[in-house]
Order: C-alpha cells, then structure tokens, then sequence
C-alpha cells in the first residue's frame, strides 16, 4: 500500500494471525497443526499453523489446512470461513484478499 506519507507493509504472518483468529471464531472448524506441511511451512520460516498466505502486488492468497466436527455441514462451515477470513483480513489490513482455499483434512469427534 502506497501513500502520500511513506509504504505500509503487513507481513505475511500477521495476515496469517488475522485469519486463524476468524477461523476460530466459528464453531466446528479447527485449524490444523502438525502433519507434512505444519513441517515445511516451519522450516521455511513460517508460523506452520495450517495457515499459509501469499502476497503478490496487493492481492493476498490465503491457503488453510482444517479439520470439520463430525456431523456439521463441511460445505457450509468453509464457506462462512472464506467469508470470514476475508472480511476479517481485508478490513484490518486494507489488502484486498483474492482467494481463500481451504482443505479439509480431517474429522474432529
């Protein structure tokens, strides 16, 4: 973001922050941790939260890896989680969120 006064620059982790808040504000969802890309994404540097984001000329692209409580509508708690996030993301930061995908990786009982 460019302004009269200087550059403003969120980093990619309070972006990941922002958005696992959101998701834990909807019952039923958990982010995941741990696992093959909970590794990676810490070796790389990252928060490895299940949370991956990438920024690119303004727009963000946000990646999560959750888990759905048996018995709750899968379809309909990613969907309240991509409207979530991006709302949550674009308001705080002022960037405007291009995709959230989430993968469902599991079942919590």
């Amino acid at each position: 973001m460019d302004d009269m006064r200087g550059e403003i620059r969120v980093a990619d982790q309070v972006v990941a922050v922002i958005a696992g808040v959101a998701a834990a504000e909807i019952d039923g969802i958990t982010v995941r941790t741990g696992g093959f890309y909970h590794d990676l994404a810490k070796k790389l540097g990252g928060s490895g939260k299940g949370v991956f984001v990438v920024v690119q000329e303004g727009a963000v692209s946000i990646e999560m890896r959750v888990s759905i409580k048996y018995g709750m509508p899968i379809h309909e708690l990613c969907r309240q989680l991509q409207e979530k996030v991006k709302d949550c993301v674009e308001t705080m930061t002022g960037l405007d969120v291009e995709a959230v995908h989430v993968h469902v990786d599991g079942i919590d009982m």
